[in-house]
């Protein structure tokens, strides 16, 4: 069975966030709910909430023209229209009763073959399926998507032992290839896996926090140290809703066993209570642990003081001297203070619960682990931090603090270990090693590189043998910077690759693919004018790209997350390019008081230059290109990259990250035959004109308010760039002669008070300045 057609019921925020999903994935989807009361338009709250979709910032949607996928509807006019879906998500009301009476009202219309689930989290199978009938129970499972739906990988799958086998892989295989998730069986427990253990860690947080007299901005610094998102605990509570937690509780408390760990800390603190019944529900109430202060003529952040409930002006909490080294986190863990004692406490109990939890929610580490870094984007899953920290340990700990000890931590051996090929095993939970095998078409560079050796290395880049005859360039410096230890590295894999392989692909399996160029290089050499200095990192990353634009094998990027600055202009020098869907990227260099300065300029012109079917004359496509670049834009997905020509209508896109290396692999190996260098290009531009051109549009926007004097100063030299200089259309201007124009306008600007300013600022905040 194949899904092509799909609905949703309940048009709330998750429903229209999963429909809106589905949607990406290029699927048709119906959306119903129900007929508001002496509602004049009966598919009123559809309809409400496909306009938030497109009104919502991050975006549900990929790209909004994906919204006309989306047919709105009601549960009493429209139910028949779901005759046509192959899956069937039911997404109402928290309520048994509720629910049970639309599965009969679903088994009636839809097709015996369709799967109807639902995206509960709180309601067990034997519950939503009391009193339906057989044949309902073959084709119904749990499918439970994470908000938002597009963001968060995680879709947790519950299903009976006797459903339709056809069914289950059906809507496994979709998740994962079309809507990108990371499938993670659980049993049909409370909580099922990733709230279950999230929860109790939220809690225990709180709750300690509290008793140790602590703030919430140590405590998400703490949480931070481990591998949490920067929304820590408290960040996360108010994202989520303050008011959620309440409800979170009683269910656990009304489902869980006597003796579970989450029942016996599981009464909402007065404070929490107290803050729920004053509106300060979180983001989406009068703030929450975190808060802007109302009325003030800036933005003042303000915290709640964790015992009077008073707000206060938050202060940045650091914690220095404490990396992600295991070392260092270890030392963190054993101190004395109050804040190390917390951060005991919360990790000691929170990975002791998660161990304890084996076999009961799941069989092995891999899926608890899996679900915690896809569901709260950890870093790391309880079993993976428990392995870096050191079982033998973190056992002797326990037994320090006289803590029990899980059955499965007592023989002090790690959760994951190698075997003697260099494959990756996991222990189960009769403490055995098992081996982890990937699903067909998943390729994981992390299992490369546990079983060989990198061909070349250097402190911030490898290149890595994938197997047949392709090889990885991985960047791995902080944020994958780029800087010339990476491009020298790069250099080096050309020669290696025409020598002993046929193609490169370009990956890194981090967070993000990379944030340009390693700003804190140029930062000296300002300080110095040392402007030498700075032509050399200019000219060594524009020979670089050259060079691999020119090599004589094909040459695939295969991003993920940030491709900014040189992160963007190396992947516009690629033959192809295989992106994760969800890709940001762009030529942000106007921000730091820059213009591309590796080729970006030459190759987004080009692109704009090389259309089919564009306008007649340069000019059309130099205003594109500039208007690109000046504004720093960036793709807010990869579709959206293939409208702003970052990305070519060839280039592929891969819904789930898991699979991008083995796509970009294949990408590589289907144009080994054929390949061959691509041909110089030759430019024709009009010089002089089109800068005026241009300058007359800068200058609009510059007595509109909307460009400073110093964005008219970089726009000025980013025109003398794509204008081609001091040139006329007839003469013909080679990539050199480009790239020329980018150092010159690029050395110019660098020298400038402006910039430095823009520069400092950058670094020392992590923001753009406009000066």
């Amino acid at each position: 069975m194949n899904i092509e057609r799909a609905a949703v019921v309940g048009a709330g925020v998750m429903g229209a966030g999963i429909a809106a999903h589905i949607a990406n994935a290029g699927i048709p989807v119906v959306l119903l709910d129900i007929v508001p009361d002496n509602a004049a338009n009966r598919n009123q709250i559809a309809e409400q909430a496909i306009a938030k979709m497109l009104a919502a910032q991050p975006s549900p949607l990929m790209h909004p023209n994906n919204v006309r996928l989306i047919s709105p509807g009601n549960i009493e006019d429209d139910l028949s229209r779901l005759a046509e879906a192959d899956w069937i998500v039911e997404a109402v009301l928290e309520d048994p009763d509720i629910k049970r009476n639309l599965y009969r009202q679903l088994e009636a219309v839809c097709r015996s073959d369709a799967l109807i689930s639902s995206n509960t989290s709180t309601l067990p199978l034997k519950v939503l399926t009391l009193q339906q009938s057989e044949s309902f129970k073959r084709r119904f499972m749990i499918t439970h998507f994470f908000n938002p739906p597009r963001y968060m990988r995680l879709l947790e799958l519950i299903a009976p032992v006797d459903i339709a086998p056809d069914l289950f892989d059906a809507v496994a295989k979709f998740a994962d290839l079309r809507l990108g998730k990371g499938c993670v069986t659980c049993k049909d427990t409370p909580g099922f896996i990733a709230n279950r253990i999230g929860t109790f860690w939220i809690q225990t947080a709180l709750l300690e926090a509290i008793a140790n007299n602590l703030t919430v901005e140590e405590c998400d610094a703490a949480m931070a140290l481990f591998g949490i998102p920067k929304t820590g605990v408290f960040g996360l509570l108010d994202l989520v809703g303050l008011d959620l937690m309440p409800h979170v509780l009683s269910g656990f408390k009304q489902s869980l066993p006597a003796k579970d760990r989450l029942r016996a800390i599981g009464a909402v603190p007065p404070l929490l209570r107290a803050m729920i019944e004053k509106g300060y529900t979180g983001r989406k109430g009068l703030g929450g642990f975190y808060r802007l202060k109302p009325d003030a003529d800036t933005k003042i952040k303000e915290a709640v003081d964790l015992q009077t409930g008073d707000y206060r002006v938050s202060e940045k909490f650091r914690i220095d001297g404490v990396s992600h080294r295991p070392e260092d986190l270890k030392k963190f863990l054993s101190g004395g203070e109050t804040l190390n004692r917390y951060a005991w406490r919360v990790w000691s109990d929170t990975l002791s619960y998660a161990a304890s939890l084996i076999p009961e929610i799941a069989d092995d580490p891999l899926a608890i682990d899996t679900a915690m870094r896809l569901g709260y984007n950890w870093r790391y899953g309880p079993f993976e931090l428990l392995d870096r920290l050191g079982v033998d340990w973190f056992v002797e700990r326990l037994q320090e603090k006289h803590q029990p000890i899980p059955y499965l931590l007592a023989d002090r051996q790690s959760l994951y270990r190698t075997d003697k090929q260099g494959l990756l095993e996991c222990k189960n939970e009769e403490r055995r090693y098992r081996p982890i095998h990937r699903p067909e078409g998943m390729l994981s560079l992390g299992d490369i590189k546990r079983r060989t050796a990198p061909l070349l290395k250097n402190a911030s880049a490898s290149l890595w043998d994938i197997g047949d005859g392709i090889v990885c360039l991985e960047f791995h410096s902080k944020m994958n910077t780029l800087d010339p230890d990476s491009l020298s590295l790069t250099q080096q894999s050309i020669g290696v690759v025409r020598d002993n392989f046929d193609g490169m692909v370009i990956h890194n399996e981090a967070e993000h693919f990379s944030a340009g160029a390693n700003l804190t290089l140029l930062a000296p050499a300002l300080l110095r004018q040392d402007w030498d200095t700075v032509a050399r990192i200019v000219e060594l990353g524009q020979q670089t790209y050259q060079a691999l634009k020119y090599a004589p094998f094909p040459v695939v990027g295969a991003p993920s997350g940030l491709a900014l600055g040189g992160g963007c202009e190396i992947l516009l020098h690629c033959d192809a390019v295989q992106a994760h869907a969800e890709l940001y990227t762009g030529l942000v260099e106007t921000g730091v008081g820059l213009v591309p300065g590796w080729g970006g300029c030459k190759e987004l012109l080009r692109r704009w230059l090389s259309l089919p079917n564009r306008p007649g004359g340069p000019m059309p496509a130099i205003s594109q290109a500039f208007e690109t670049i000046a504004l720093a834009k960036t793709s807010k997905s990869a579709l959206l990259a293939k409208e702003l020509l970052y990305l070519s209508e060839h280039d592929g896109i891969t819904m789930n990250k898991d699979r991008l290396l083995a796509d970009a692999k294949a990408r590589a190996l289907a144009m080994i035959a054929d390949y061959r260098p691509p041909e110089p290009y030759v430019y024709y531009l009009p010089g002089a004109s089109a800068r005026a051109a241009l300058d007359i549009a800068v200058r609009n926007l510059a007595l509109s308010g909307k460009a400073t004097a110093y964005d008219r100063e970089i726009a000025g030299q980013l025109a003398f760039v794509l204008s081609g200089g001091d040139t006329d259309s007839l003469d013909p201007l080679s990539e050199q002669d480009m790239l020329n124009l980018e150092r010159q306008a690029f050395l110019h600007l660098v020298k400038q008070p402006g910039t430095a300013a823009r520069l400092e600022h950058m670094l020392k905040t992590g923001k753009p300045l406009r000066n």
